[in-house]
């Protein structure tokens, strides 16, 4: 009985210290649902279907509108993968690809934009009693975070070049030749039902965006008198989101409703569509907050145990970057969530590092790093399975072509945060992570210019 009552406690404290990213969510989860319905990503594609030129193009397009679209990764691979499916059916790009490039604009985007759902999660991650501002921590951690930058970076080279390998090599040399790949039932985000256009999608998009800064720079202080520098340092990030959204969600309901683009009662239906869609991220976040809180100081106090068998030995201090990476890969890839790994590891790695905030800045940003990867190579993730069906193609080929070009890059950032450790300054870590990539990416050039010789 009392394991019981522990559980639901810390469940309830956890809980009700993190209601504002719940709101966020779901008023995120609204929105989407409402641009869906309207209709606007469909006419957002029938206009680039005429402007673009190419299969580059549409590729490329197809990753700057995943970069744009980076407030979450649900909205990223819903919106995305509707919105470009037809014009990478034109140039004959197979679905795997189009797949990679949705779920490689997903979560990579997400975890270094600080106007984010990741963002305010990752700053609930810290216990309270840390002092640590989190929203400033997680801006710290961008320049490091390596799998994030190098996937980036990587799959510009891919579009570029044109040099794909292993599987994905296989299906775009088929669909190349006509063959098209059997799609999987997929299911989509609110069958449009309005009359859309292109302003429909971009002008809540950038309201939305705008009040989410607004918010935070609110909650900050900018009203009286802070610069935006200190507001955005001092900001409550999950309450600046919840606000930022539901400006965003009023102006969005004007905007549709007073030139009807959706009815009223079709709008309506967008509060249960959002909320459903959201439901999963929520129960993943809101266990994961339960088992962080498990695992702290009050209770387990995993993170002591942690820092007692640490104390003292310089070496392992140097390989905490690297071993948090590994470890948040394994735990994402088994696990199918970056939000759980992070909240279970960033309150351990808080009391490891101690005081020294190099040391949790570049261990707090190998966590990010790994998540993502495993959340990104991972056939249980939510974004791995949304991507696939955003872009209707077999789920297992989706994984299969993408766990190469995943490994790819994961192996670039554990070198790069070897590095990072034993210099003592992620910077260097990144710049040996991106030096590594461009190794692998000049070997793969040059090993598919000599077979084309040959």
């Amino acid at each position: 009985i009392g394991t019981i009552d522990t559980v639901f406690k810390v469940m309830n404290d956890k809980i009700g210290g993190n209601v504002y990213i719940l709101m966020f969510m779901v008023m995120l989860g609204i929105f989407v649902a409402a641009v869906n319905k309207s209709g606007a990503s469909e006419a957002y594609g029938e206009w680039a279907a005429k402007v673009i030129k190419g299969r580059r193009m549409a590729m490329f397009v197809t990753m700057l509108l995943g970069i744009l679209i980076f407030i979450d990764d649900y909205f990223n691979c819903l919106t995305v993968g509707a919105v470009m499916r037809p014009i990478t059916d034109k140039f004959h790009i197979s679905r795997a690809k189009l797949a990679y490039l949705i779920d490689a604009t997903a979560a990579p985007i997400c975890i270094i934009a600080p106007i984010s759902s990741w963002a305010a999660a990752v700053s609930s991650s810290l216990p309270k009693s840390s002092g640590i501002d989190g929203f400033a921590l997680f801006i710290h951690t961008i320049p490091m975070n390596l799998y994030a930058l190098l996937t980036i970076t990587f799959m510009l080279f891919i579009i570029i070049s044109g040099h794909d390998f292993s599987k994905m090599k296989e299906l775009e040399d088929r669909e190349l030749n006509g063959l098209v790949i059997s799609e999987e039932g997929s299911v989509e985000a609110g069958t449009p039902v309005g009359n859309g256009k292109i302003v429909d999608l971009v002008l809540p998009l950038l309201v939305l965006i705008a009040g989410c800064v607004f918010g935070m720079t609110y909650t900050g202080g900018i009203l009286e008198g802070a610069s935006i520098r200190d507001a955005f340092a001092n900001c409550d990030a999950a309450r600046g989101l919840a606000i930022g959204s539901f400006i965003g969600l009023v102006f969005t309901a004007f905007f549709y409703l007073t030139r009807r683009v959706l009815k009223f009662s079709e709008f309506c239906e967008c509060y249960l569509e959002g909320f459903k869609a959201m439901c999963p991220g929520m129960l993943i976040l809101c266990f994961a907050w339960s088992l962080s809180g498990i695992c702290s100081g009050d209770y387990l106090d995993l993170g002591g145990y942690v820092a007692h068998v640490m104390s003292g030995n310089t070496t392992i201090t140097a390989l905490l970057p690297v071993v948090f990476f590994l470890v948040g890969i394994g735990l994402a890839f088994a696990t199918g969530t970056s939000w759980g790994t992070f909240g279970i590891l960033i309150p351990i790695i808080v009391a490891v590092s101690g005081h020294d905030m190099n040391l949790l800045t570049m261990t707090v940003a190998a966590v990010l790093a790994g998540a993502v990867a495993g959340d990104h190579l991972s056939p249980i993730s939510d974004t791995t399975i949304m991507s696939s069906t955003g872009a209707q193609c077999h789920h297992i080929d989706h994984v299969q072509t993408q766990l190469p070009y995943g490994l790819t890059v994961s192996s670039c950032c554990v070198v790069g945060y070897l590095a990072a450790g034993f210099a003592g300054n992620g910077l260097v870590g990144t710049a040996v992570g991106f030096f590594c990539l461009a190794c692998v990416a000049f070997y793969i050039y040059h090993f598919k210019m000599e077979k084309n010789k040959a």
